[in-house]
């Protein structure tokens, strides 16, 4: 695998509205790990894929320390509508103004129904304890994805720690 170019880089700080009546700010989250998960719409087959996936490990996740956030373009309104039809037991962030997407560089030109439409590329970053990027997944495939996050952590977590 091939290193991606914002591995361990410091992040800025940037803030964004969640559900729930949340903001997301990067600097709040420091002292944990963090999966902040990008994927191009709500309600749509791979989204609610790899959605319902996160949902199910959410409890092995937060057992290890980790929080998750989801991420779109969409607005908070229709985040709601997707977070309660699934019953996601994390916030979901609106980018509607890809401040995120920009930063972390998911924005895509694809091809769908043999249209180029600009979109997020589905990627998902574990963000370290001091705010970096401890590792990157671009163009993530939504089944087993979760799964794929959860077993990282777990290996980084088995290794001895050096101070």
């Amino acid at each position: 695998m091939k290193s991606d170019p914002l591995a361990l880089s410091p992040l800025p700080d940037f803030e964004l509205p969640a559900t729930s009546g949340k903001t997301f700010r990067l600097a709040d989250q420091r002292g944990r790990f963090v999966v902040l998960y990008f994927y191009p719409k709500d309600s749509t087959p791979g989204c609610t894929t790899e959605a319902a996936e996160f949902r199910d490990l959410y409890a092995e996740f937060t057992r290890r320390g980790v929080e998750i956030w989801g991420l779109s373009r969409d607005s908070l309104s229709s985040h709601e509508r997707f977070k309660e039809k699934l019953g996601l037991p994390f916030e979901l962030i609106s980018d509607a103004e890809e401040v995120a997407c920009r930063l972390f560089d998911v924005m895509r030109t694809k091809k769908l129904y043999g249209k180029e439409v600009r979109g997020i590329e589905r990627s998902t970053f574990l963000i370290d304890p001091q705010g970096r990027i401890h590792r990157a997944w671009r163009a993530v495939k939504p089944a087993g994805h979760a799964a794929e996050v959860l077993a990282h952590i777990d290996a980084f977590l088995a290794q001895p720690q050096t101070s």
